[in-house]
């Protein structure tokens, strides 16, 4: 169903039970799938904000029961045949931005005022906190959760609660874990890579080798590991001592 005053492309491909409000613009090659909502004024599909995009055909993919409150924005690809993709179970709040190319998982939360760059990869279940701007080219792990009014320059790993200017990781999302039914074993294995990965003294790279030789079996930390090994802006580090903080493995956080 179509709400008032709204505009479908002639490219545009949308799902069953798929609805949309008031004033909505879907165009380009656009294809969203079954039982979304899209709410008042947003626009999906439009041209990249991108000096170098040059007009030719590139995509935006969206999945099934996605929720886009009101005045979202997702736009296509800024190269040829390039994609913006979207998964399932998305809820996105009013007024966020989702530039070209950006890759967003299942299962996100994402609040209002968000600022997503171009090429930005969400992983699933990841909650982003509002008014939150993110450089081009990062990404947030699965199960992260992002606080709000930050500025994100680096990659945010899978499983961690990150927040603060400059941005810090405070250790586990546990509350997201508990919620997402994630074990106390598991917790506690995690929580124990958390602490080689920030607060063991060791760079990365020595890291990660001891990571996979003490829990490199544990799927988690497997994933935690792909992770890390793929960041090409490197990692958000963990919080430190100073100015009177504790670091999280001195407190209940990690």
């Amino acid at each position: 169903m179509v709400g008032p005053f709204g505009v479908v492309g002639e490219h545009v491909e949308v799902g069953a039970g798929t609805e949309t409000g008031p004033h909505v613009v879907l165009e380009g090659w656009t294809t969203i799938g079954r039982d979304c909502r899209i709410g008042t004024g947003t626009v999906i599909g439009a041209a990249p904000q991108d000096h170098k995009y040059a007009g030719g055909r590139s995509y935006v993919r969206i999945g099934d029961r996605n929720t886009f409150r009101e005045y979202t924005a997702v736009h296509r690809a800024a190269d040829p045949e390039g994609v913006t993709a979207i998964g399932n179970d998305n809820y996105i709040m009013g007024m966020v931005h989702v530039a070209h190319n950006c890759t967003i998982g299942n299962h996100t939360t994402i609040t209002n005022l968000v600022g997503l760059s171009g090429h930005i990869v969400i992983e699933d279940h990841a909650v982003l906190g509002g008014m939150t701007a993110y450089h081009q080219h990062t990404r947030v792990g699965a199960y992260a959760i992002v606080g709000g009014s930050c500025t994100v320059r680096m990659d945010v790993v899978p499983f961690a609660l990150a927040s603060g200017e400059p941005m810090r990781v405070y250790g586990l999302n546990r509350e997201g874990l508990k919620r997402n039914g994630f074990t106390p074993d598991q917790q506690r294995i995690l929580k124990a890579g958390f602490r080689i990965l920030f607060w063991s003294g060791l760079n990365t790279t020595e890291a990660v080798a001891r990571l996979k030789a003490e829990m490199g079996g544990h799927e988690h930390v497997a994933h935690l590991i792909r992770f890390v090994e793929a960041s090409q802006r490197g990692l958000t580090p963990g919080l430190r001592v100073g100015s009177g903080e504790r670091t999280a493995h001195e407190g209940e956080e990690a």
